[in-house]
């Protein structure tokens, strides 16, 4: 356990410090509220259980009986709420001869800042482990993956035949790919994509696809499709914990998709212990990210 004590900072403890630098940054304004729907829980976990779809009508014969289907349960997806905390201890002596403040308020509020940004990291890394099969789903696969379970036998995708870089063809083709999701049972659902999810890296080529009037990268006077028909409702996000600089992720309109459930919100606390008269500061936040149905993902590591 580290303690911050007079020798920590004995700069502070003498006039004549123009500044301390380090902590005040700017910061990004809140991302990961565009990545996943946000809901409360009061348990130790959440859990969302899928559920069987009937499968199309067949032809009823003169006479004979109708064929009844039937449901059951699913692949069942679990949020386990995880505690997150950070803190710091400073001597009594520190913080009475501290000219400058730089060790209590200052510290408090880096404090308050890698709370937050733990969250932005944690929620970026469902995004970033998309495609990695150490990290499965309800449905036991990756969230991006060729070959998603039915529970009615067969598979289904949500990603490219063949991973391509961001373009307005491989946006197009994911598009068409979305627009023919299909449910458990194989019958056509009607989901739409709403926003394209893209890192730093991808952000001007994101703009000129999404707010081009004319095809991009041509010299043809095309009409830009995308844009003309406004497929993407919600245009582009720009999330800047995303460690891919190639991979781009679609969120769709389909309900029960990307998770957030928020156990206990961000909390700050300071005590005095009586013996040593330090000063403890501390920051803690019980939360969890994930998914359910991954039709709400469509995306593509880049080529």
């Amino acid at each position: 356990m580290s303690i911050i004590n007079t020798s920590s900072f004995a700069k502070a403890l003498w006039p004549g410090v123009n500044s301390w630098y380090g902590k005040e940054y700017n910061e990004y304004p809140i991302e990961f509220d565009k990545l996943f729907d946000k809901f409360t829980s009061r348990k130790n976990f959440e859990e969302d259980v899928g559920i069987s779809s009937f499968r199309l009508a067949v032809v009823k014969d003169q006479g004979a009986p109708i064929q009844y289907d039937s449901e059951r349960q699913g692949f069942t997806s679990r949020y386990t709420h995880v505690v997150w905390a950070s803190g710091f201890i400073i001597t009594r002596e520190m913080m009475e001869d501290d000219l400058y403040d730089v060790v209590g308020q200052k510290k408090a509020q880096g404090l308050a800042r890698i709370i937050r940004i733990t969250k932005e990291i944690n929620g970026a890394n469902v995004y970033n482990r998309a495609f990695n099969s150490a990290f499965v789903g309800g449905d036991g696969v990756s969230l991006v993956n060729s070959a998603h379970p039915n529970i009615a036998g067969g598979t289904w995708s949500n990603t490219l035949a063949t991973a391509a870089d961001l373009s307005e063809a491989a946006l197009e083709q994911a598009y068409i790919d979305i627009s023919l999701f299909r449910d458990d049972a194989g019958v056509l659902i009607a989901a739409k994509p709403e926003s394209l999810i893209i890192p730093p890296q991808l952000e001007f080529e994101a703009t000129r696809i999404l707010k081009s009037q004319g095809r991009v990268g041509t010299d043809n006077n095309d009409v830009n499709a995308l844009v003309a028909t406004g497929k993407f409702s919600k245009g582009s996000v720009v999330n800047h914990f995303l460690t891919d600089p190639d991979a781009w992720f679609i969120r769709t309109d389909i309900p029960n998709g990307m998770k957030y459930f928020e156990r206990r919100p961000d909390d700050f606390a300071m005590d005095n212990d009586f013996d040593t008269e330090n000063a403890k500061f501390k920051a803690t936040s019980r939360y969890s990210f994930g998914w359910t149905d991954a039709r709400a993902m469509y995306a593509s590591p880049g080529a």
